[in-house]
């Protein structure tokens, strides 16, 4: 019976226990040493490689987003050119009709036939609005040319 109360007296269990945690340590820290290093030579390598191949294919593929934008911009262009060519088409067809160009005549020119009296109506509140630009009309002559020459200048200077 002494063997057994040997067994389970407080010592014994203590000793034990601290053997146990020692062998668990000593795996702990042996299996750290056999772990092998998270970067390898082969993970470096291929991390390289992936590095130079993005590398590389960053500035094709920026060209290549590049020109499809500049390629959808050409083609907006080309649509908007053909729209103004049938417009052009439609207006050269019209100019064709000499009814329409007498209309124009009348409305632009203020054209008149042989016979037919034009009268002018001249809005009475006309003077009393400010224009709204008169440009060089409100100053005198000489500032005119002067400016005239100024400008001159400037042109030469590009």
């Amino acid at each position: 019976m002494a063997g057994n109360r040997d067994r389970f007296s407080t010592a014994t269990r203590l000793k034990v226990l601290g053997e146990q945690t020692a062998a668990r340590v000593y795996r702990s820290q042996s299996r750290r040493q056999a772990r092998r290093p998270r970067l390898t030579g082969r993970a470096a390598i291929l991390l390289m490689v992936l590095c130079t191949l993005v590398v590389a294919l960053a500035y094709p593929m920026r060209q290549y987003v590049s020109q499809r934008n500049d390629i959808a911009d050409q083609r907006q262009q080309v649509r908007d050119a053909k729209a103004r060519v049938e417009q052009l088409r439609d207006e050269k067809a019209r100019l064709q009709d000499d009814a329409y160009v007498e209309r124009l005549a009348r409305e632009h020119l203020h054209y008149v036939r042989p016979g037919e009296t034009s009268f002018t109506v001249i809005d009475p509140d006309a003077r009393k609005r400010a224009p709204r630009d008169r440009g060089a009309t409100d100053r005198p002559w000489y500032t005119n040319l002067w400016d005239g020459v100024d400008t001159a200048d400037r042109a030469g200077d590009r």
